[in-house]
């Protein structure tokens, strides 16, 4: 099937970026030249629904070095870089994606990938595994298995666990300790502030804060944010987590309490509107919103349209809602994930971690498919 990109003479860019990666990535390269000798996924189609940019790009390579047909589409319409694809496509891999892509063709590409008829997936976020289940299950007969990444995705798939209706094995990647220690915490808590720093380009330190959630990512954040100068306040509903931020130094109140102090907002909860229409009605004029959670749900856009009399775009990646009462509230990225709608995303050190473990986890799957269940393991 013919790959759907933007422009395929982009490619010399993307290979670049590739080979950058490459270089601070030696878990990857160690598993790739291992993989280029043993062939363990010869014969084997592998569907990837994940952002599309350098680091994924060189899993992708690392795969198809394993002798895979490798399918990938975006898990955000925002999260592709179409040089990296290009070089993708240009390498063999077939690819669905183009940044910016309007939510119907990110369904178009998702149908796309399944029409491919993998053997395997690995998902980011659980919507190509989510569509296959609903619209698709005749499907599910071919699957040997697969994996998932975020915490968001696997509350997905444990939901389908739970109830009875996941019809093949998925390994939970985010679960292991070697992938939720560095990258959750590391990786997000680096990234997300690259994200919010090169797309405003405002001091943090001085600043006030609020962290909404305070699990792995969480702390990543506050932690950065800690360090940046910010003060520092966090809202969590988990008590035990609640006290960690405080035992950790942080204030911690409810958001009703907070909202009204923050000049910037960062939700990395999983959940949805955790910052909603009685939240933004108490934030003080030039309140920032971003969101690090994977889907742009965690912020109500619905709520903030809703109050203002008036938008605009400012800047890329920035748009300005003005209220009745004149206060500016700016929603960077649209809500989706800042790090990677407006920045490259986690550290390559890191994702070389994570990455490695996805490919491992792929591969138990497949070898030990006849002693798995279809469960979330």
């Amino acid at each position: 099937m013919q790959s759907i990109i933007r422009d395929i003479g982009l490619a010399a860019a993307g290979y670049h970026k590739l080979e950058w990666v490459q270089n601070h990535m030696p878990v990857l390269n160690r598993l790739k030249q291992e993989f280029e000798q043993a062939q363990p996924l010869a014969g084997k189609t592998v569907a990837c629904c994940l952002h599309l940019e350098a680091k994924t790009g060189y899993l992708l390579q690392t795969l198809q070095a394993a002798g895979a047909r490798v399918i990938a589409c975006a898990s955000n319409p925002l999260s592709t870089q179409d040089d990296v694809v290009a070089a993708l496509v240009d390498s063999g891999i077939t690819v669905f994606a183009v940044h910016g892509e309007s939510l119907a063709d990110y369904r178009l590409y998702l149908e796309k990938t399944l029409d491919c008829l993998p053997d395997a997936i690995i998902d980011d976020g659980a919507d190509l595994i989510t569509l296959l289940h609903k619209e698709r299950q005749e499907q599910a007969c071919g699957i040997i298995g697969g994996c998932e990444e975020t915490t968001t995705g696997i509350v997905r798939l444990r939901s389908m666990d739970e109830d009875g209706t996941l019809l093949f094995p998925m390994m939970a990647v985010n679960d292991a300790y070697m992938k939720y220690l560095f990258d959750n915490r590391y990786g997000t808590g680096q990234s997300v502030w690259d994200g919010i720093n090169r797309t405003t380009n405002l001091v943090v330190a001085g600043k006030t804060v609020v962290i909404v959630g305070y699990g792995w990512c969480g702390k990543g954040v506050s932690l950065r944010a800690k360090g940046l100068g910010a003060k520092v306040i966090v809202t969590e509903i988990d008590p035990i987590k609640a006290n960690e931020a405080i035992m950790d130094g942080f204030h911690v109140m409810p958001m009703g309490q907070a909202a009204a102090r923050g000049d910037i907002f960062i939700t990395v909860t999983g959940n949805i509107n955790v910052i909603r229409r009685e939240h933004m009605q108490l934030m003080p004029d030039g309140a920032i919103l971003a969101n690090a959670g994977h889907f742009d749900v965690e912020i109500s856009k619905p709520d903030l349209s809703q109050l203002s009399v008036s938008s605009r775009v400012l800047k890329n990646n920035i748009e300005e809602f003005v209220q009745a009462d004149g206060r500016r509230i700016y929603l960077l990225a649209e809500g989706r994930l800042v790090n990677l709608a407006a920045g490259d995303g986690h550290p390559a050190e890191v994702m070389d971690l994570s990455f490695s473990l996805q490919a491992l986890s792929l591969l138990y799957v497949i070898r030990n498919r006849p002693e798995l269940g279809c469960h979330v393991y």
